[in-house]
């Protein structure tokens, strides 16, 4: 599957129903060395998210081991973890 083709799909996280908008609002971390592909940085929050949690505004990623299904129109994900929290080991 093409990135580009990934780009459109809606990200939610399956354990509270959040959605995190496209994947085309994301970044892709990788090493360009090796093309491993580690996850995808979300924009930083501010303000109520869905749900009533308030985002602390610390960025975050999706880590390419958390996404569980790629659907048609959805990308579905079990968390998200801080950028700092071990990206790169």
């Amino acid at each position: 599957m093409l990135l580009s083709t990934m780009a459109e799909k809606e990200l939610i996280q399956m354990e509270d129903g959040v959605r995190y908008g496209l994947l085309a609002d994301t970044e892709m971390l990788f090493d360009p060395k090796s093309g491993r592909i580690y996850g995808f940085e979300l924009k930083r929050r501010t303000g109520w998210l869905q749900g009533g949690r308030k985002s602390s505004g610390e960025a975050e990623y999706i880590p390419w081991e958390e996404i569980v299904l790629i659907g048609d129109d959805r990308i579905l994900f079990r968390r998200t973890r801080p950028i700092h929290e071990g990206l790169f080991e």
